[in-house]
């Protein structure tokens, strides 16, 4: 299998590795944490800032949860039917007391490890700081010639720091401001308050020679540790740390102690070889060449963030997945998973980006977590099947918020979507049948309980349905009949289950959820054919969540291949978003209408888009604040809290632009504008398992290249040639890459074969 992953670029790519350009660099130093270099391999994580006085290294553990339960949650109040009651009599006090209160308590959250810092001798002036993405590392220059290097392994939990240069360094280890009041009174939703409202204990603090440590007890047990050691070696100072937790084992210290202490006395050029080498295999997978320099460079310091920030076998992406807030607070939104846009925009890139083995830290992660999701549904729905809580902790654990949301019915069809779509890329029938298929059937046995009772008209409902975020949590909210957020999801996952259980010779299954889906209404649009969020409810003004065209990006439902209908319907839709304007967007927003735009075939929207989310709503660092950050006006939010959706959201518009293959057809370059002459990538996926290289120059298709490295060798493979707009049916050999160009004259595809050695 990982032959035939990276056979394709053996044969094909002649680059990939980032240029020192695409990388940060800066002449001043980064004076807040959100600012940093930022580091990761999706286990442990860092940010490197400050000047020298000192050094700043702020640490971060992806598994370090406070995972303390919600009373509420537990109580007999707690049910969909008591929900439904007392929307209906208007009991806003008590719903708000059950399901909005407890999120703004401190706990459960995401917690902070802690900071390195490095006191720089003589305090020489900063000059220069750098993070190079082809390697991972951040650089930091001082003008007496003083350097340092930090770096977190690409696999293996431990972090290097090495200063050279005749000063002396001083380390420093500062334990999280935990502990010091007991939980108070509730604050904002975006910040829950300081980390001392957790009331933790303070941290035991131990050193020695050439160590330091300290071990941090958190709510129910829960430990963890950072041991930093270090040496020095002529002019060379050098350190290695380790966050090591209870998770793991009974005894973090030991097993951070013994993983510093092991890099450090051990043979560091192999291990920095390791690192580089697993470093160039992610960046020669894929590689994209497009002529606007702002958003190429975001695509490539946001792929640089994909690869630090989700691995297989560590926690998924949480809001600010490895960069936990550095500032003494709790992190923006207790740094969880929202799966009303967050985690799912987060993972969109790793599809056609070819990162499907680093999507699978989330996908693994909501299988193993299905468990606490069962259950949770037959607790609060009494209903079979399958939901998934909106706002969760490390265990897929409800943790609240506004209950439109938090509660909603359709989170896990939404989550479903990406098990799908690495069915649909990877073409993995093991995945297929023992994952993809379970998954969906599961929500779809709840759905389809869910939306049993009728509307006068005699079709399926739900009772209590609502668009993120439209009306935010105000009784209106719930809207009086179902939106087509709702009813996207729940139409995607019938019709999407009744596809799979076809795919696995289930004729019975497909015939059932077909006639669930044939129950269910159509969805709601206007009379200039535009989605509207409900029946008789058009959007009435500028929002930044689009859920009301989830059926356009990402579901498919409608799309422009399925003739004039539907592109009046993209159009129109689009028209209207235009119409309203900008000014309650976030960053996010820009990103998701780059691949609106994409699918709706118009490359200058989605270049705009991106473009304006590139020099607008990121910090120095490319870290996504969700704020407009360039006094323009693009926006009338203006805050900074970090989160990452909106990066990766961005990555993958980009390579929607570059190539789509949703409908079973590839399609190269399919929404770039016209004024990109040249333009070219490889090592980009296509449904069905497939690679593409393409490369465009003076306005013309040079070539494209199409090699298969996973699933049935004799399923046929379908391209739409871009040159004559004809569609050509290919036979993929494993092994094999199949070379397409013009024609002379005709500009038909003409096509050769390159067989491996």
């Amino acid at each position: 299998m990982m032959l035939l992953t990276y056979l394709p670029l053996v044969l094909l790519a002649l680059d990939g590795l980032p240029a020192q350009e695409q990388g940060l660099a800066f002449d001043t130093p980064a004076a807040v944490w959100d600012e940093a270099l930022p580091l990761g391999n999706g286990i442990l994580g860092a940010l490197v800032w400050g000047d020298g006085q000192p050094v700043k290294i702020s640490l971060d553990r992806t598994d370090l949860w406070d995972l303390r339960p919600v009373p509420e949650f537990h109580s007999e109040e707690y049910s969909y039917a008591l929900m439904r009651q007392w929307e209906q009599e208007g009991r806003v006090d008590d719903l708000l007391r059950i399901y909005d209160n407890p999120y703004h308590q401190p706990a459960p959250t995401k917690i902070p490890a802690g900071r390195i810092e490095l006191m720089i001798g003589g305090a020489p002036a900063f000059q220069h700081t750098q993070l190079t993405l082809a390697d991972a590392t951040a650089h930091m220059n001082f003008e007496d010639g003083t350097t340092t290097q930090v770096w977190i392994h690409a696999q293996e939990p431990v972090g290097l720091i090495t200063v050279n240069g005749k000063a002396s360094v001083r380390p420093r280890l500062a334990a999280p401001a935990f502990g010091g009041k007991e939980a108070g009174p509730a604050e904002p939703a975006i910040v829950a308050g300081e980390l001392a409202q957790l009331g933790y204990p303070p941290p035991t603090e131990s050193a020695g020679d050439n160590w330091m440590a300290y071990e941090q007890e958190g709510w129910g047990g829960f430990r963890f540790a950072v041991y930093l050691a270090w040496r020095l070696d002529k002019d060379k100072w050098t350190a290695a740390w380790s966050v090591a937790s209870s998770a793991e084992g009974p005894d973090p210290l030991a097993r951070a102690k013994k993983r510093s202490e092991r890099t450090l006395h051990g043979d560091r050029s192999a291990l920095r070889k390791t690192h580089i080498d697993w470093w160039e295999r992610y960046w020669r997978r894929v590689w994209i060449s497009v002529p606007n320099a702002a958003i190429e460079r975001q695509w490539y310091l946001d792929t640089y963030k994909f690869g630090s920030a989700s691995r297989r076998g560590a926690p998924p992406i949480t809001l600010q997945g490895p960069w936990t807030a550095d500032d003494g607070k709790l992190p923006p939104w207790k740094g969880d998973y929202h799966h009303d846009l967050n985690t799912e925009l987060s993972y969109w890139p790793c599809y056609s980006g070819n990162r499907l083995d680093e999507g699978l830290s989330f996908l693994d992660w909501l299988w193993n977590t299905r468990g606490h999701c069962k259950e949770w549904t037959r607790r609060f729905f009494d209903m079979p099947g399958m939901n998934v809580p909106m706002t969760a902790d490390l265990n897929n654990e409800q943790i609240g918020g506004w209950r439109q949301y938090t509660h909603s019915s359709t989170t896990g069809a939404w989550l479903a979507h990406h098990f799908y779509q690495h069915w649909k890329y990877s073409a993995d029938r093991e995945f297929l049948a023992e994952r993809a298929y379970p998954y969906l059937r599961d929500c779809a046995v709840f759905l389809e309980a869910v939306t049993n009772e009728r509307d006068a008209a005699g079709k399926r409902t739900l009772p209590l349905s609502s668009s993120p975020e439209i009306n935010d949590n105000r009784p209106e909210a719930w809207f009086p009949s179902i939106t087509n957020y709702d009813l996207a999801l729940i139409r995607w996952l019938m019709s999407t289950t009744a596809e799979l259980a076809t795919a696995l010779e289930k004729p019975d299954d497909a015939a059932h959820w077909n006639t669930v889906l044939s129950e269910l209404p159509e969805l709601s649009l206007g009379r200039d054919g535009r989605m509207l969020v409900a029946a008789h409810h058009p959007l009435k003004g500028s929002h930044r969540h689009f859920s009301h065209l989830m059926a356009i990006h990402p579901l498919g439902l409608i799309d422009v291949s399925q003739g004039e209908a539907a592109q009046r319907i993209i159009r129109a839709s689009l028209k209207q978003l235009e119409r309203l304007g900008s000014d309650y967007w976030t960053g996010y927003s820009f990103s998701w209408l780059a691949n609106l735009a994409a699918r709706a075939r118009d490359g200058k929207k989605a270049e705009q888009a991106l473009e304006t989310f590139a020099k607008a709503f990121v910090l120095r660092s490319s870290f996504h604040c969700n704020g407009d950050q360039s006094g323009k006006g693009y926006s009338k939010f203006t805050y900074r809290p970090f989160t990452l959706e909106g990066n990766f959201a961005a990555a993958a518009g980009l390579q929607e632009m570059l190539l789509q293959s949703h409908t079973g057809i590839i399609e190269v370059f399919p929404a770039i504008p016209e004024a990109w002459e040249d333009v070219s990538f490889s090592g980009l996926l296509a449904e069905g398992g497939v690679t593409v290289r393409a490369e465009r120059k003076a306005g013309r298709l040079v070539t494209v290249t199409l090699s298969r490295w996973a699933g049935d060798a004799q399923a046929p493979c379908r391209i739409r040639w871009p040159a004559t707009g004809a569609i050509r049916t290919y036979t993929l050999v494993q092994g094999e890459a199949l070379v397409l160009r013009p024609a002379p004259g005709t500009g038909a595809a003409r096509e050769s074969r390159i067989v491996a050695d």
